[in-house]
């Protein structure tokens, strides 16, 4: 039996290790954050040019994404596990179900995300630096000689440190380690955790500066009589979260039944498919960071926003199914953004005399409801909007909202996404195994 002093010494050499794996993980995450903005800029950029040529001007756009796309499913195909969020082998590693990623997986996610995501795709930055911070955990541990059990510690700590870092949330990436991929609070993994997160995104903004994601004016607190409608939202964004999982799933499955096509050459059809799009609206591809920042800034009409609503419904799906190194999290957020535009213009057309300050409140709401009804992390999705916005006057009516739309998808019986997900992962996993062993 372990005596409480050998226990202490360990959980001080955890934590440790943790500091010293929190600042790789900011270095690499700021790193990461800092070539993606200047890719995206560089891609509004393009486009601007692109639009100058005239009609040969639409064939740039289509052909970029589709390079990226394509670069980013040859880096996966070299290093399967850099495929797809990276957050569903965390909580397999995690749950014991499959092993730490190596170390190739952080140059795989770093350059396989960028091409991919700076290039146009629906996707998020959080997946790679979720994956690569767990990735240094878990060798860090390795190195050290700990025991399995803390190199898990270590690499479930680390991921929440690279959310952190990709969301400038030091509070929501520690939640998102305890909520979402341990399911607990435990001392040995809580403490390590926020450690780790703080050392990360003190390194991080070294690199990015401490301004929050999204710049939000003042937005006034809603009334307490108005608390109704934010449920009436939640159970609505519900039923938004349980479609725009499945639409995840049944789009990865719909591209991986066409077998006679490789997959390299799949992703680079749904490159050019999302560059055409681009190529129409910048805001229809990305991650949504710009969208959503745009969205608060009153800046998009509600015509475009319902459009770039649908369109993103579709193809950030199908843009994760591409199969590329990046995450489903930040255009979630931007989908989720748009839908509370689009429901209080609703609620706008039905009460012409309802609050106008409401606007901003049920866009703040909808990203955190939508986040809560496909990942079933709601607390994490609550604090990473608050602390991406640095707004916490909503934090009554978002607690409603999210609260419904999580027991909406609770009821459906729809398993959270990144649970599907790894299932999907680990009968992968097995299939090549048996491949192999033939």
């Amino acid at each position: 039996m372990t005596s409480p002093t050998t226990d202490n010494q360990g959980l001080v050499r955890l934590c440790v290790l943790a500091v010293l794996a929190g600042c790789v993980t900011g270095v690499l995450g700021g790193a990461f954050r800092w070539c993606l903005d200047h890719l995206n800029r560089w891609r509004f950029e393009m486009l601007d040019w692109a639009d100058g040529l005239g009609a040969p001007g639409w064939f740039i756009p289509v052909a970029v994404t589709a390079a990226g796309a394509a670069f980013g499913a040859l880096v996966s195909h070299l290093v399967p596990t850099a495929a797809g969020s990276g957050i569903q082998h965390v909580e397999a590693v995690e749950r014991g179900e499959a092993e730490p990623a190596p170390l190739r997986v952080v140059p795989a996610r770093f350059f396989g995300g960028l091409a991919a995501i700076g290039s146009g795709l629906i996707l998020g930055r959080e997946g790679p630096t979720v994956h690569m911070g767990a990735a240094v955990g878990s060798e860090t541990g390795r190195r050290a000689g700990l025991d399995e059990y803390d190199v898990r510690v270590m690499q479930t700590s680390l991921s929440g440190a690279g959310l952190a870092v990709a969301f400038t949330a030091p509070v929501g990436g520690a939640l998102f380690a305890l909520e979402e991929v341990t399911h607990s609070f435990r001392t040995r993994v809580v403490v390590p955790t926020i450690l780790a997160v703080a050392a990360a995104v003190a390194c991080g903004h070294v690199i990015l500066g401490d301004r929050p994601d999204f710049l939000v004016g003042v937005v006034a607190a809603p009334s307490i009589t108005l608390l109704p409608v934010f449920v009436v939202f939640g159970l609505l964004s519900g039923l938004v979260g349980i479609a725009y999982g499945r639409a995840v799933l049944g789009a990865i499955n719909a591209v991986r039944g066409i077998t006679r096509v490789p997959a390299i050459a799949k992703a680079a059809i749904i490159g050019a498919i999302v560059g055409g799009l681009m190529a129409i609206d910048a805001d229809a591809a990305g991650g949504g960071d710009n969208l959503a920042q745009q969205i608060f800034d009153g800046s998009v009409v509600l015509p475009v926003v319902a459009a770039l609503f649908l369109v993103r419904f579709v193809a950030g799906p199908l843009s994760y199914a591409a199969g590329t190194p990046g995450g489903l999290f930040a255009p979630m957020l931007a989908l989720g953004a748009l839908w509370g535009v689009l429901f209080a213009a609703g609620l706008d057309a039905v009460l012409p005399q309802s609050d106008s300050t409401l606007r901003d409140a049920l866009v703040l709401a909808g990203m955190a409801a939508l986040f809560g009804a496909v990942v079933r992390a709601p607390l994490t999705g609550m604090v990473v909007v608050m602390e991406m916005s640095a707004t916490t006057t909503v934090a009554v009516p978002m607690l409603a909202a999210t609260a419904a739309a999580v027991l909406v998808a609770h009821l459906s019986g729809t398993p959270p996404v990144y649970d599907s997900l790894r299932e999907q992962m680990l009968a992968n996993d097995a299939g090549r195994e048996r491949g192999a062993g033939n």
